[in-house]
């Protein structure tokens, strides 16, 4: 009792001097170093001569480099990563600081030429290249522009990618319709990177992906117009979304990737490097910056709303009075983030009003499931349930849910199969938003222990059969947003059992079993990254003091007594809150699997405090 007490005390002491004035919490969204990266070849590529930032940037690129020259995208990724690598050493070269004689920069060109050279890096690298003049754009365009002109009733348009594809899709298609491409006096050569210049550069790879864009083209020959005409109005189409999006702080839906292409895309149609668009946009990205150990990185977006939302439901959950200022502070901000704008999601889901929240300080437009019902969960102590906020908040929620059951994160019914298709790896990760149970679990769970639904309620009743349906053979459930079947199982059991799914129901026990068996001898859980592209359970090797509180968190809703797993689960989170090691570091959320990995520095401190703190009060122990 005293070792789980000092736990949650010494977190919520960590908490209390963490909270920024205006009551959120803005820990790191750490997403490695290709953003970092990015922020270099930007600036230079626009001549801005932010030498402080670039001189940081290009020291923490540097500290996370290997022994052997490579980039990593986790700890235990193998060797390393060949686009990661390549975005390093071309970022570091582009600084001016750095020549290609330097022995650190040395050993990373020998690991890409090692690894299949400029040909092996990913897609979105090779796009990154070829707006820089490194690469050549191919002869057949990736994806056309025309494409943004088809139809709703086509069974590939526009608006069945994702709303998070088609922010970096738009400013795509406009970049490789007009072949863009932009060097400066201090652009690197990375010529020698090819291991064979005269071979033809490669985009395309399969001949499923020539056979869809083959049916794209013949969709696209259907519209009305001269072609010439069609191509002006697509380019102008994809301009219009873009600039039609663009948040207060300059940036497009507050992400670095579609701003970074959206710059880009401008530069392409013809907009000088000093028009306030561009310049705007830059001064969002850079705004984003956060220090870690003392380093600048540009994050992603940023998690304000997130983290706050979590750190909020988790303090006043380990017994924090809405009252204390922490909390008060906290649900204040959140209140304030609540949306109230119509932003994409209205056009797969016409019949709700505004209500979600977002991810980012900043996001005005592009709510989402889980952070509205986290935010929710957050609030639901302060606010009567006739509360506008509370209602409209619920009433979205609701209307989120995909036809097939389940809840996805941005947009309904956005996950069409025929996007695979298209010419980018991982294609599911970035162009599809489907139910998927870490969503649809929790939803679940907010629904059963915050709200008055109904346990017979439309709605509960399609999520859990959605969930029964997809619980894999081994018992578990796939998380698509966190790492990975131990997180999917933890929001789909604690779901099923919120909405009144007996402990003793079939789903649940295997998820439990499921659970023991992966328990590590030192009583905590630990899962790779290589889970989502092995399509199964990877164990870590280690544990991980974020894994280990959603297993035990599982654990300890469907029992009636601290077992000797729980026990031992709880002897390793209580004496491993304070620890700094590489498990600290490691990812536990990610957006594209094999190629996007989150570490959210809240994490550490929100979910074991949110165990202990149920663990503390089923068991008053």
């Amino acid at each position: 009792m005293a070792d789980i007490k000092k736990s949650m005390d010494w977190i919520i002491d960590i908490l209390r001097n963490d909270q920024s004035p205006d009551g959120s919490w803005d820990y790191p969204f750490d997403t490695g170093i290709s953003t970092d990266a990015y922020m270099i070849i930007l600036l230079r590529t626009l001549e801005l001569h932010d030498e402080e930032l670039i001189q940081g940037l290009c020291r923490r690129i540097l500290n996370q480099q290997e022994k052997n020259g490579a980039w990593k995208l986790f700890y235990d990724e193998g060797d390393g990563n060949v686009s990661a690598t390549l975005e390093a050493y071309y970022a570091l070269l582009y600084s001016g600081y750095y020549a290609k004689e330097d022995k650190r920069l040395r050993a990373a060109k020998k690991f890409v030429l090692a690894h299949g050279g400029l040909r092996e890096v990913s897609t979105f690298t090779k796009i990154i290249l070829a707006i820089t003049g490194q690469y050549q754009w191919p002869d057949v365009t990736p994806m056309p522009v025309e494409l943004i002109l088809l139809p709703a009733d086509f069974p590939v348009n526009f608006y069945s990618f994702s709303v998070f594809g088609r922010a970096n899709i738009a400013p795509i298609m406009i970049l490789a319709a007009k072949e863009f491409s932009l060097k400066t006096k201090k652009s690197p050569d990375l010529s020698d990177l090819y291991l064979n210049r005269f071979e033809e550069d490669s985009w395309i790879r399969s001949n499923e992906w020539r056979s869809f864009l083959s049916f794209l083209e013949n969709g696209i020959k259907s519209l009305v117009g001269l072609p010439d005409e069609l191509h002006r109005l697509a380019i102008d189409r994809a301009k219009k979304y873009m600039l039609g999006r663009i948040e207060p702080d300059g940036t497009l839906y507050s992400y670095y990737s579609c701003t970074f292409l959206m710059i880009f895309a401008l530069l392409s149609l013809g907009y000088k490097k000093t028009d306030t668009l561009i310049t705007n946009a830059v001064a969002g990205i850079k705004s984003m910056k956060c220090e870690i150990n003392g380093l600048p990185h540009m994050q992603y977006t940023t998690a304000d709303v997130w983290n706050t939302s979590l750190i909020g439901y988790a303090l006043q959950s380990a017994g924090v009075s809405p009252e204390d200022p922490i909390a008060a502070n906290a649900n204040r901000y959140l209140l304030s983030r609540q949306q109230h704008k119509f932003g994409d999601w209205v056009i797969h889901n016409p019949n709700s009003l505004p209500g979600g929240w977002g991810f980012s300080n900043i996001d005005t437009r592009l709510p989402d499931v889980d952070d509205t019902t986290a935010s929710l969960r957050s609030i639901s102590r302060i606010v009567p349930p006739e509360n506008d906020s509370w209602e409209r908040g619920i009433s979205w929620t609701i209307s989120m849910q995909n036809d097939d059951g389940g809840w996805p994160a941005f947009e309904k019914n956005a996950d069409s199969k025929l996007v695979e298709y298209l010419p980018l790896e991982k294609a599911k990760f970035l162009l599809m938003d489907p139910s998927c149970a870490d969503l649809t679990g929790r939803t679940l769970e907010f629904f059963g222990n915050y709200t008055n639904l109904p346990q017979n309620h439309p709605s509960i009743k399609k999520g859990i059969r959605w969930l029964r349906r997809d619980q894999k053979n081994d018992g578990s459930w796939y998380g698509r947003w966190g790492i990975c079947y131990i997180y999917g199982t933890w929001a789909a059991i604690t779901g099923l059992s919120a909405a009144g799914v007996s402990r003793s129901d079939t789903a649940v026990q295997k998820g439990l079993d499921w659970l023991r068996r992966i328990q590590n001898k030192d009583g905590g859980w630990g899962e790779s990254c290589h889970s989502d592209t092995q399509n199964k359970y990877i164990p870590l090797g280690s544990s991980t003091i974020v894994h280990t509180a959603w297993a035990l968190d599982s654990l300890i809703i469907a029992s009636n007594h601290p077992t000797a797993e729980i026990q031992r689960g709880i002897n390793y989170l209580v004496h491993s809150v304070g620890k700094e090691d590489w498990t600290m570091d490691y990812p536990k959320g990610q957006g594209m699997g094999g190629a996007f990995y989150i570490h959210y520095h809240s994490y550490r401190y929100i979910f074991p405090l949110l165990t202990l703190a149920h663990y503390h009060k089923k068991f008053n122990i």
